[in-house]
C-alpha cells in the first residue's frame, strides 16, 4: 500500500519520517496564513483602519468555524491512518467516499446558516457600530466559500493519513498565489474594499478544493474518490463523528473562548482592536508551524495503533514534544525580537503597532506551551480518545478564561488589555499538565489491552 506520495510510519526512524511529514505540512500551513495575511495587508494599506478593524475582528469567529472543520476532519485522519496501518483497503475506500460526501453536504448547510445569521454573530461579539457594516459584508461573502473549506480540509486529512503532505502544499501554493493576485486587483484596481478581499478568498478556496478533489479522483488505489458514487456509510460516519466531533468541539471551545476574549478586547479603542487583530495574524505563523507536530502525532500514532506497534507510541510522543518545543521557542523568540518590523508590514499607524507589540510580548516568548499542549492532544486522539481531551480543554481553556474575564479582569487595577492576554499562557500550562496525566492513564490501559 506504499507509493511515492505515501509513508509507512510503522517502521524506520521516527525522527526522520516525522520531519519529512511535518516540513511540507508546516510550509503549507504557513503559506496559507501568508496568503490570508494578504487580506489584512491589502486592507490595512489600501482601504483604511476601519476596514482593517472590520476584517480583523471577524478572525476569531472564522477561526472558530475553521477549528470545528479541522476537528471533524481529525476523525477522517485517525480512521484512515488506522486502516492504513492494518492494511484494510476496503474500509479505507469506504471512509474516503463517506468523508468527502459528508464534507460537501455539511459545508452547504453551514454556508446557508452562516450567511443568514452573520449580523447576529457580530452583535454577540459586541462589534462597534462603525465596523458592523463592513464586517457583515466581509463575513457573508466569506461564508459562501465554506463548502470549499470543508472539502479541502477533509481531502487533506485523507492524504495526511497516508503520509502525503507534499501535494496539499502544492495546491496551497497555487490557490494562495491566486488569492494574492485577486486581492490586489479587487481592492486596488476595482476599489471593492472588504468585499474584494472576501471574494478573492472565496475564489482561492474553491481552487484548492477543486485540486484536492481532482487529486483523489485520479488516485488508482484505496484512496480513490468516485465523484459519481456519493454515499454515506452509516458505520463509518459514526466512527468519524466519534473521534472528530469531540475534536471539533475542542477546537471550537478554544475559539469560542477567543470570541469572548475578542468581545472584551472590543471594549478598548480602535488602535488596540486593530493591533490585537494584526498580532494574532502574526502569531498564527508560529501556531501553525507548531500545529504540524500535532497533526504528525495523530497520523503517526494512528498508523502504529492500526499496525499493533505499541512500543513506538511513547517514542512518537516524546519526539513530537521535543520538535514542537524547539520550533515554538525558535519562532516565538524571532517574532518577539522583530515585533515592530513585522507589525509595520501590516500598518504604518504607530499606535496600532505598539498595541500589537504588547500582545506579542506576552504571548510569543512562551508560545511553545501551546504547542506541547496540542501534541499531547494529538497523541490521545491517535490512541482513539477524543472526548477526554475535549473535556479537559473545556475546563482548561473556556471555563478558566471565562472565569478570568469575569473575575480578575473586572478588578479596576487589572482592567487592562495585558490582563486579558495573560489568560492564554496560564490556561495552556494548566491544560497541558492535565493532558499529560490523561495520556499516562490511557497509555497504560492501551498497553494492557
Amino acid at each position: 500500500m506504499t507509493g511515492k506520495n505515501k509513508m509507512d510510519m510503522c517502521s524506520g526512524s521516527i525522527f526522520n519520517k516525522m520531519l519529512l511529514f511535518t516540513i511540507p505540512l508546516m510550509l503549507s500551513s504557513m503559506l496559507q496564513l501568508l496568503f490570508n495575511a494578504a487580506d489584512i495587508v491589502v486592507v490595512g494599506n489600501y482601504a483604511g483602519e476601519k476596514s482593517l478593524g472590520a476584517v480583523g475582528s471577524t478572525g476569531s469567529l472564522i477561526n472558530l468555524l475553521t477549528n470545528l472543520f479541522i476537528g471533524l476532519s481529525v476523525g477522517v485522519n485517525v480512521l484512515i491512518a488506522r486502516y492504513y496501518g492494518s492494511l484494510d483497503k476496503e474500509n479505507i475506500h469506504r471512509t474516503v467516499q463517506t468523508a468527502m460526501t459528508v464534507s460537501l453536504f455539511l459545508g452547504i448547510f453551514v454556508m446557508i446558516f452562516g450567511f443568514l445569521f452573520t449580523p447576529t454573530f457580530l452583535r454577540w461579539m459586541r462589534l462597534k457600530n462603525e465596523l458592523l457594516r463592513l464586517a457583515s459584508i466581509y463575513l457573508r461573502i466569506y461564508f459562501l466559500g465554506i463548502p470549499a473549506v470543508m472539502i479541502y480540509n477533509f481531502g487533506s486529512a485523507v492524504l495526511r493519513a497516508v503520509g502525503d503532505t507534499k501535494r496539499p502544499l502544492i495546491f496551497m501554493i497555487i490557490s494562495g498565489v491566486i488569492n494574492v493576485v485577486l486581492n490586489l486587483f479587487f481592492v486596488i484596481v476595482l476599489k471593492l474594499d472588504v468585499a474584494g478581499v472576501a471574494i478573492a478568498t472565496v475564489i482561492s478556496e474553491f481552487v484548492s478544493a477543486f485540486l484536492i478533489v481532482l487529486c483523489l479522483i485520479r488516485e488508482k488505489d484505496e484512496i480513490h474518490f468516485n465523484i459519481k458514487h456519493l454515499y454515506i456509510d452509516k458505520n463509518i460516519m459514526l466512527k468519524i463523528l466519534q473521534i472528530g466531533l469531540p475534536a471539533g468541539l475542542q477546537g471550537t471551545l478554544f475559539s469560542l473562548s477567543n470570541v469572548f476574549i475578542q468581545s472584551s478586547v472590543n471594549l478598548f479603542d480602535d488602535n488596540v482592536i486593530s493591533g490585537n487583530a494584526t498580532a494574532i495574524n502574526i502569531e498564527g505563523f508560529v501556531y501553525v508551524a507548531m500545529n504540524s507536530f500535532h497533526q504528525a502525532a495523530i497520523s503517526f500514532v494512528s498508523q502504529n495503533v492500526g499496525a499493533g506497534k505499541k512500543e513506538r507510541i511513547n517514542k512518537i510522543t516524546v519526539i513530537a514534544l521535543l520538535l514542537v518545543s524547539s520550533t515554538g521557542l525558535l519562532l516565538g523568540t524571532l517574532v518577539h525580537y522583530f515585533d515592530h518590523e513585522l507589525m509595520s508590514i501590516y500598518t504604518k499607524n504607530t499606535e496600532v503597532i505598539e498595541a500589537g507589540c504588547v500582545r506579542i510580548g506576552i504571548i510569543c516568548s512562551i508560545y511553545f506551551l501551546c504547542g506541547i499542549m496540542d501534541v499531547m492532544v494529538g497523541s490521545l486522539r491517535g490512541l482513539g480518545y477524543s472526548t477526554m481531551p475535549a473535556i479537559v480543554s473545556l475546563m482548561g481553556a473556556c471555563v478558566f478564561r471565562l472565569i478570568w474575564l469575569a473575575t480578575v479582569f473586572q478588578i479596576p487595577q487589572f482592567h487592562t488589555i495585558q490582563t486579558i492576554y495573560y489568560s492564554y499562557p496560564i490556561s495552556w500550562t494548566l491544560t497541558f499538565m492535565v493532558h499529560v496525566l490523561c495520556y499516562i492513564i490511557v497509555k497504560r490501559k492501551y498497553d494492557r489491552s
